[in-house]
């Protein structure tokens, strides 16, 4: 089975040359190589709760620390959480490869 990036689950466009790239700009998780792989996602669309800057319900999140909070709850995260079970990567190990 197949797994979705954040941009696509969420729908958002923010890609580069995605619908929404020119009006809202790309979003950061779209293109963090550092996070491909990680929890089978590609640049940081399986880790995107770590990366500073995404847009989430319309309002660009900032640090890792003022969002993950709200992550936590978002359907997104729990659906990787659920995919990837005892692989889940923990968000040490995606802050580790940020740094």
């Amino acid at each position: 089975m197949a797994v979705l990036n954040c941009w696509e689950f969420k729908k958002c466009e923010r890609i580069p040359g995605g619908a929404k790239a020119t009006e809202l700009g790309i979003c950061p998780a779209a293109v963090e190589s550092h996070t491909t792989g990680m929890n089978r996602g590609l640049n940081g669309g399986r880790a995107c709760w770590a990366i500073a800057g995404t847009l989430c319900d319309g309002v660009v999140q900032g640090t890792f620390a003022s969002k993950i909070s709200s992550c936590l709850k978002c359907k997104f995260y729990q659906l990787v959480n659920e995919e990837e079970g005892v692989n889940h990567q923990s968000v040490g190990d995606i802050l580790a490869k940020l740094r």
